[in-house]
């Protein structure tokens, strides 16, 4: 685990594009997303690309954000796990899957209690309403599927679940991923005791 100063995502985003990355060789899938209209501030989409995409030089072919505008959000799920095909192989398998951890344990929309947790035959699927909002997610094999997973851990109220991830605690949504190729960056707040 690397401990950094407290860095929300999208801040984490802002810094990396400032790096010097080889973008022509970079595609963007979505781990979740909000069922929003475009451009809603809920939408993760809309956070990367205040952050990262409209300050890096990556056409709209290189970016593949999940179709939750569709009327039928089933069949938008499948045509996104397609599109994960086409770009990542059968089955597709990402380089890297930048997860959060939520203070319930969640990451991804892989949230507490939800049926999507136990899906094991689609690569993403569609949640219950949470937090207000229907998510569209990657499932647990997919994401366990990746080359690398980085973690982002910050503020105090991530500390319990922090300890927990660490612990490879499988009853929390997080604990499911798989750690033997996972780096954890989490500040000071998420790792402290009290």
């Amino acid at each position: 685990m690397a401990v950094s100063g407290g860095k929300s995502p999208w801040q984490m985003f802002r810094a990396l594009a400032d790096a010097d990355m080889p973008w022509k060789a970079v595609l963007v899938t979505q781990v979740d997303e909000r069922v929003a209209p475009p451009g809603h501030p809920d939408r993760n989409l809309t956070q990367l690309r205040e952050s990262l995409l409209s300050n890096v030089p990556l056409s709209p072919q290189q970016v593949y954000p999940m179709p939750v505008e569709e009327s039928d959000l089933n069949a938008a799920a499948e045509q996104y796990a397609q599109t994960l095909r086409q770009i990542a192989g059968t089955p597709p398998i990402l380089d890297l899957a930048h997860l959060g951890l939520g203070p319930d344990g969640h990451t991804a929309s892989l949230v507490p209690n939800d049926p999507v947790l136990n899906v094991s035959d689609r690569d993403v699927a569609l949640t219950n309403v949470y937090m207000g909002r229907r998510r569209m997610t990657l499932t647990c094999p997919m994401l366990n599927r990746s080359r690398l997973i980085l973690w982002l851990a910050t503020g105090p109220e991530k500390r319990d679940m922090l300890c927990r991830l660490e612990a490879r605690d499988t009853t929390i949504p997080a604990g499911r991923i798989l750690h033997d190729r996972a780096i954890i960056v989490a500040d000071r707040a998420a790792v402290e005791r009290q």
